[in-house]
């Protein structure tokens, strides 16, 4: 039970608000995806967007945190597993973190986006939720929203953004086509404030971190 009434009750509407979010992504995804085709190659087992280090903000960490939670009610033997490779994770991380270290967030620019040493950082590294051997995330369900939207083309100021899996043949019209339109700032920036009221740190952090214990 939260010692913090508030907490307890942010952490509630997070829940609500969370699954709302969630549902309203992952829909977009669906009808991207609709919009790719044969472009679109992504399937269980494919993990290459799983490696690299990239930023999530307060209520990707507190859905994570959730999720690694039903999993120790569910199969306590794979959430030590993960665990496990979070501290791993971290320890090879901790020594070139571009932020505090003691609290897990990031340097940020002006904008509130990581600093630019970041970009940089832990490019090489498998996300620690990903499983080894079935090359599948663990955590699937309470996956960041960075997860959740990447596969088809995400309209960039430089362009679209394309994993480069997948697109290989098609045309700029068919790129366009099946963009996969992102949830607004507003309605992201609105749910980590109820994750932050509901005790999440204030700014961007890594998943390693959020999952190492």
């Amino acid at each position: 039970m939260d010692a913090d009434p508030s907490a307890g009750k942010a952490k509630a509407r997070f829940c609500a608000q969370d699954d709302a979010f969630v549902a309203l992504v992952d829909g977009a995804f669906a009808d991207a995806a609709s919009r790719s085709g044969p472009h679109l190659l992504c399937r269980e087992g494919c993990a290459q967007c799983c490696i690299g280090v990239f930023a999530i903000g307060p209520a990707d960490a507190l859905r994570l945190k959730q999720g690694l939670a039903a999993l120790q009610q569910e199969d306590p033997a794979r959430a030590i597993r993960v665990q496990q490779r979070a501290a791993a994770s971290w320890s090879r991380l901790v020594a070139q973190f571009p932020g505090n270290a003691a609290c897990g967030l990031l340097h940020t620019d002006s904008a509130g986006e990581p600093a630019a040493e970041f970009a940089d950082f832990g490019n090489d590294e498998p996300c620690p939720v990903l499983d080894p051997e079935h090359g599948r995330c663990e955590l699937y369900a309470s996956r960041p929203q960075t997860c959740r939207l990447f596969g088809p083309p995400v309209e960039t100021p430089e362009g679209y953004g394309v994993c480069e899996l997948c697109f290989h043949h098609a045309t700029g019209a068919e790129i366009a086509e099946a963009a996969i339109v992102a949830p607004s700032a507003e309605i992201s920036g609105a749910l980590d404030l109820t994750a932050m009221a509901a005790g999440e740190p204030a700014g961007p952090t890594i998943v390693a971190f959020v999952l190492k214990s």
